[in-house]
């Protein structure tokens, strides 16, 4: 839950600065680039931290190999999204790429949503992970089709 109240309170604080007269964020899809932005750099440094990296790796599916490896992959990529999402030349790229990396890792959502017994940090339940997820995807496709 903590990624959607970053997304959304990110986007809103972005929004009134620029309600304010700052230019950088006069539009709605630059202030949802600031609160993607700020959500990609919280999961991306997430993917770092000892107690969450581990239940990060916990529910990379087993039929994928070397799941740290992952695991600091998609964290890497998380944090250069964010800071592309800042950049408005590259913005529309890291909205376009962000989009399909939430694609690629959504099944170890699924699959975390299905475990017996998940990390206590990924005990959300399929329909909300779902639910949370569209909201990401189309926040990733406002930033992209806005910044065009």
């Amino acid at each position: 839950m903590a990624p959607l109240i970053t997304l959304l309170v990110g986007t809103i604080a972005a929004r009134c600065i620029g309600w304010l007269g700052v230019g950088y964020v006069n539009s709605w899809a630059a202030a949802l680039a600031v609160g993607l932005a700020a959500m990609f750099l919280m999961t991306g440094l997430a993917h770092f931290a000892p107690q969450l990296r581990g239940d990060l790796i916990a529910i990379v599916p087993p039929r994928l190999p070397a799941p740290g490896y992952l695991v600091t992959l998609t964290g890497l990529l998380e944090l250069l999204g964010a800071v592309g999402l800042l950049l408005p030349v590259t913005r529309m790229a890291a909205a376009q790429c962000l989009l399909v990396l939430m694609l690629a890792m959504f099944p170890a959502n699924v699959y975390a949503a299905r475990m017996p017994d998940p990390p206590k940090s990924m005990t959300t339940q399929l329909p909300l992970r779902i639910a949370i997820e569209v909201v990401f995807l189309g926040a990733a496709v406002a930033v992209a089709v806005g910044s065009g």
